[in-house]
C-alpha cells in the first residue's frame, strides 16, 4: 500500500505542479509549461542542447515513478492529468533547435505536440509498455522526433 505522502509528492510530479489539471488540453498546458523552463533555462541560464538532454535523462526516471503511483491511484492507464511526459518531450525537442530563437521555440512547441498526437511507429507501440514506462516513453520518441526535424531546419537555415 502506497502512503499518502507518497501519492502527492508523485501527483506533483506527474501533473507538472497541476499543470495537469487545466480544464483543456491539459497535454498542451504540459508542453506549454516545458516550454517556458526551457526558454527561461535557456535566456537565463545559457542552457543548450546537451543541457536539455541531460535534463531530460535526469527527470525520466521521477516521472515513470510518479506517473506509474497516479495512473494506479487514478485507475486509468494514461490520465490525461499526467503531463511531465509532455514536459521531457519538450525539453527533447528543444536540444534540436540550433539556432535558438523565437521561431525554433514556436516549431519545437508545434513540431513536439504534432508528434505526440500523432505518435508515428515506434511511439504509439512504446506507449503499450506497463504503467509510467509507457506514459512517458511515448512522449520521449515524439520529442525525438520533433527534435530531429527541429534541427534539419535549423541546418538548412529555415527559421
Amino acid at each position: 500500500m502506497t502512503k499518502p505522502k507518497e501519492n502527492r509528492f508523485a501527483n506533483l510530479i506527474s501533473t507538472w505542479c497541476g499543470c495537469g489539471y487545466a480544464p483543456f488540453a491539459p497535454g498542451t498546458a504540459g508542453s506549454l509549461a516545458g516550454l517556458a523552463i526551457g526558454i527561461v533555462l535557456h535566456e537565463a541560464a545559457g542552457f543548450g542542447w546537451w543541457q536539455f538532454l541531460l535534463l531530460s535523462v535526469v527527470a525520466f526516471a521521477p516521472a515513470v515513478w510518479a506517473a506509474t503511483r497516479t495512473a494506479r491511484a487514478a485507475g486509468v492507464k494514461d490520465p490525461g492529468m499526467v503531463v511531465v511526459d509532455e514536459v521531457i518531450g519538450q525539453w527533447i525537442t528543444l536540444a534540436g533547435a540550433h539556432p535558438v530563437n523565437w521561431k525554433s521555440y514556436a516549431g519545437a512547441f508545434l513540431l513536439f505536440r504534432l508528434f505526440d498526437i500523432w505518435k508515428p511507429a515506434p511511439a504509439r507501440q512504446l506507449e503499450k509498455l506497463p504503467e509510467g514506462l509507457g506514459i512517458v516513453a511515448d512522449d520521449v520518441m515524439a520529442g525525438c522526433y520533433a527534435a530531429a526535424v527541429l534541427a534539419a531546419a535549423g541546418y538548412f537555415h529555415l527559421y
